[in-house]
């Protein structure tokens, strides 16, 4: 355990595999940040600009986009420095406010989602109460408790593992990930594995019991109802369902490369998957939303024609 007082810093081995590729993949991970802040930029300035666009479901896609940029501006300036230099050395402190701000961004994906959701619920199966529930103070309690849950459980599994005493600094990782960091302890500790698991656990499955709850309620209404409501119902979710499996999937991804040895991949392969959660649901969230939600498309349109025209 004395050995772990020296490691001010960790190292991200992973690099040193892409020293070939360096200035190309830095140029498209350049274009794909600046897509990715852009893209969420657009939609943020278009609803709240547009005050038809005033509502509690365009104002979930904004706080879904906001999130979006904390989590790229958590992961993309460090990750694009990392990948032009020789050393990949990491402080301690930035390194489990990387993991803070990353896991945060992952955390409350889900649970802004699980909120939006219960929003899709009020609009189709409750659609006379719709703005008698959904006020502008309703939404605001649903965002902070959305933000509020991940917080609170990364600040404390976080204080957990930093008292951890660790016997090696090496993170085979393009970021500071907790599992990662937990696994080079010098000690095995069951109760820091079951409170970071439990917190997890609750924090997602609150979420996902809104999500599978509201829409079981919702495809039992529209088995009941006319062809032309089912459409309608299925036009306003769509983009909703979308993200919801786009980010299942990915955080799924990461999670089961966790459960890999690093040495048994290909390392290509590893990046791509580790990246996967915090690139895929930042940069299509804006698309599903501004292309398949008709008043959301058509101001964005008219944004974009009036900038090239002038």
């Amino acid at each position: 355990m004395e050995n772990n007082t020296h490691y001010s810093d960790f190292n991200f081995t992973i690099f040193v595999n892409i020293r070939y590729y360096r200035y190309p993949v830095f140029v498209f991970c350049l274009l794909l940040y600046s897509f990715i802040v852009s893209a969420n930029l657009v939609i943020i300035v278009v609803i709240l600009h547009e005050r038809s666009l005033h509502e509690s479901m365009y104002f979930f896609i904004v706080f879904l986009c906001v999130n979006a940029l904390y989590g790229s501006a958590g992961f993309f300036p460090r990750f694009l420095m990392d990948i032009l230099s020789d050393t990949h050395l990491i402080s301690r402190p930035a390194c489990f406010t990387q993991i803070y701000v990353i896991y945060t961004y992952a955390f409350c994906e889900v649970t802004i989602l699980g909120i939006m959701s219960y929003d899709r619920y009020v609009a189709v199966c409750q659609p006379l109460h719709y703005h008698r529930k959904m006020t502008l103070p309703m939404v605001l309690r649903l965002a902070a408790f959305a933000w509020f849950c991940p917080n609170l459980y990364l600040l404390i599994s976080i204080f957990i593992i930093t008292r951890l005493p660790l016997c090696g600094n090496k993170i085979k990782k393009v970021y500071c990930a907790s599992w990662d960091v937990v696994k080079l302890s010098c000690v095995t500790s069951a109760v820091t594995q079951i409170v970071a698991t439990t917190g997890a656990i609750i924090v997602t499955l609150l979420s996902i019991c809104c999500i599978l709850y509201t829409y079981l309620r919702i495809v039992v209404l529209c088995s009941k109802s006319s062809t032309e409501f089912r459409r309608k119902v299925l036009q306003s979710c769509l983009p909703h369902i979308l993200s919801i499996a786009i980010y299942c999937v990915t955080a799924f991804s990461d999670t089961l490369l966790d459960r890999f040895n690093p040495q048994e991949l290909n390392p290509f392969v590893a990046i791509i998957v580790s990246l996967e959660f915090v690139i895929i649901p930042p940069a299509l969230n804006p698309l599903l939303y501004g292309l398949k939600l008709q008043e959301i498309r058509k101001h964005v349109f008219r944004l974009v024609c009036l900038k090239t025209i002038t």
